[in-house]
């Protein structure tokens, strides 16, 4: 893109204190972008920011429980005192943990429901109310994911408030395109990086995975922070409702020979009536342990 792309412009980033939300955060950054980070962690934040202004750029942290409409509308208000009005969202905030589905406790499912569906809603309203009220244009970006159309064993809460993400990104740009809100949505594929947990590497296959895939590679966080500067600029003025897949053809793989199913309790070196797990709980309770 080219340099100063952005500048003048308030730009803020659900969970952009780590991972790729601060890849991203970055890559508007390098483009004249003020930056507010938003998250619920202070060290995530402290992060953030450094990453901004090791850069030269200007960058805020702002604490902010998406979850809560209240504290979104506190967060904006902060934003406005310090950086000026916010013209680009991006909804990145996510939460996420693999477990065979029997295993999530209602209350997993619904706080990861809660930071990816509701939360992306809940800022996107937030965003759109002011740019309504000041007769100004913008954009919004969600982060969503390919097994939003595939479905997603292992993370079925996770994918399941994804497929929401995706649907409300093409509701919301038929609702808002009158007003010169676009809404678009990056599906990422593998971008590794040293910010992610360790509950969501270790089920994962080693250095070879880039085999895996068609492109031959895993991506670089960069590579995504691209993607969603362009969306997001005056050359997509024209799209809105998309979904941009970046994933080097991966979630497209078909093949006449598949590999073996493994079931995802024998992928988390799981079995059916180990002690302690749901499963085995049940068939205790009708004596078939």
């Amino acid at each position: 893109m080219p340099a100063g792309t952005y500048a003048g412009q308030t730009v803020a980033v659900t969970g952009g204190g780590t991972g790729l939300g601060k890849g991203i955060a970055i890559e508007f950054a390098r483009l004249g972008a003020k930056i507010a980070i938003l998250s619920r962690k202070p060290d995530h934040l402290a992060a953030g920011v450094e990453a901004i202004e090791a850069l030269g750029a200007e960058a805020i942290a702002v604490a902010c429980d998406v979850r809560d409409p209240a504290a979104i509308a506190r967060a904006f208000d902060e934003i406005e005192a310090k950086l000026g009005p916010v013209d680009v969202l991006i909804n990145n905030a996510a939460g996420n943990f693999p477990a065979p589905a029997e295993e999530m406790t209602p209350n997993g499912f619904r706080t990861v429901v809660d930071i990816v569906l509701n939360g992306t809603f809940n800022c996107s309203r937030e965003f759109a109310l002011r740019r309504l009220a000041a007769g100004k244009g913008g954009a919004i970006l969600n982060i969503g994911a390919t097994y939003s159309w595939t479905g997603g064993p292992g993370t079925a809460h996770s994918a399941a408030a994804k497929a929401g993400v995706t649907n409300l990104t093409q509701s919301l740009a038929v609702e808002w395109a009158p007003d010169d809100i676009r809404v678009n949505c990056l599906a990422p594929g593998r971008f590794p990086h040293k910010d992610l947990p360790d509950h969501m590497t270790r089920h994962r296959v080693g250095e070879s995975a880039d085999h895996t895939i068609p492109g031959q590679r895993v991506g670089e966080v960069r590579e995504l922070g691209w993607a969603a500067t362009f969306l997001c600029s005056p050359f997509a003025a024209y799209i809105t409702g998309h979904t941009l897949v970046v994933d080097g053809a991966n979630w497209l793989r078909r093949s006449l020979v598949m590999p073996e199913f493994v079931p995802i309790r024998d992928q988390f070196g799981q079995r059916a009536r180990e002690a302690g797990t749901a499963v085995a709980a049940i068939a205790r309770t009708r004596g078939d342990a």
